[in-house]
């Protein structure tokens, strides 16, 4: 039996989970709803699912899970409806950009017994993913230092910074999450800087368009992550890990694998130009273990816990950005 799934925003994002839900071996996009009534209708006719409100398809008992990605400030609210109304739920990160809220989310869904995946998409990147294999099967003995590169090709609207919730909040989180996957150890410190290089727009917003981040574990594990919104030579998403038997890394994958040689020299192919074609694998997968999971599967997946982590670790290079110290986490 399929597990019936209602698509919950259908804008950029939520786009991209429609398609993997409607290529999902054990699910169904049963509905899709958004507060824009036509940008719900192009993925029904889409995908042949009905339209619906946000609150109906909670409600509905012909729903199985809700797949939250809407815009951030409701993804709480939402999670705590669903959650209420036993459904199982995918929500994007972050659950919120205020870590008192998390917590109180999470005690809900805690409660109630719901199951809740955070959507880390980049754990299920195939390259990402088998870097962390070959960590965990002990190929380059005890890790020691990670680096995390991860550039977009050009900043988002103005309008978009406004609301997002800055950069550590927004864009690096990703990479902390990361950076707990690849480290295996929670980081307990963070020294972050950042710096407004592109657009001068973006600082006048109150936010960063280039920054850095070291995290450090209890045991001394660092972790260096790097951002920037302006990449002009493509979506570049590429990292490294040090352990004290060598090294292993996972570079970008090109839309092509041709390389061309020649008397002036060696070519390759473009970079992805975003991430809904880098991460396409990922999404899909996500999706796979998100039913595989649903169906009792026993397979660890991004947990509220692991959303709340990302959130206070972004919090932290914050404040450590704006005040120049480093932060206890």
């Amino acid at each position: 039996m399929s597990i019936r799934i209602a698509l919950l925003g259908a804008g950029r994002i939520g786009q991209v989970h429609a398609k993997a839900i409607a290529f999902s071996r054990g699910a169904q996009l049963a509905a899709v709803a958004d507060a824009y009534p036509e940008a719900a209708q192009r993925i029904a006719d889409q995908y042949g699912c009905q339209t619906s409100t946000v609150e109906a398809l909670i409600a509905s008992a012909e729903i199985d899970a809700v797949l939250i990605a809407t815009s951030t400030d409701t993804h709480a609210d939402l999670i705590e409806a669903a959650a209420r109304a036993g459904k199982a739920i995918f929500c994007e990160k972050p659950i919120d950009l205020d870590v008192e809220r998390v917590r109180r989310c999470i005690e809900v869904v805690a409660q109630t017994g719901a199951k809740l995946m955070i959507g880390f998409n980049r754990r299920f990147d195939p390259h990402f993913k088998s870097a962390q294999q070959a960590i965990a099967g002990g190929c380059i003995g005890a890790v020691e230092q990670v680096q995390i590169t991860s550039r977009d090709p050009a900043p988002p609207p103005i309008d978009y910074i406004k609301r997002s919730g800055g950069i550590f909040r927004d864009m690096m989180i990703h990479d902390f999450d990361m950076a707990r996957f690849m480290l295996g150890e929670e980081p307990v410190s963070v020294m972050a800087t950042g710096s407004v290089l592109v657009d001068s727009e973006i600082g006048a917003a109150g936010d960063y368009d280039t920054a850095m981040a070291i995290l450090t574990t209890d045991s001394g594990k660092q972790c260096v992550i790097t951002n920037s919104r302006r990449a002009t030579y493509g979506y570049d998403q590429r990292l490294e890990v040090h352990g004290a038997n060598g090294m292993v890394s996972a570079d970008n994958p090109r839309i092509t694998g041709v390389e061309i040689a020649a008397e002036s020299g060696y070519s390759r192919g473009p970079l992805h130009n975003f991430f809904m074609t880098r991460y396409t694998e990922a999404y899909q997968a996500e999706i796979e273990t998100f039913v595989q999971w649903l169906g009792g599967a026993d397979i660890e997946v991004p947990s509220g816990q692991d959303g709340l982590r990302a959130i206070e670790l972004a919090e932290a290079a914050l404040k450590s950005a704006q005040t120049g110290q480093t932060v206890k986490v």
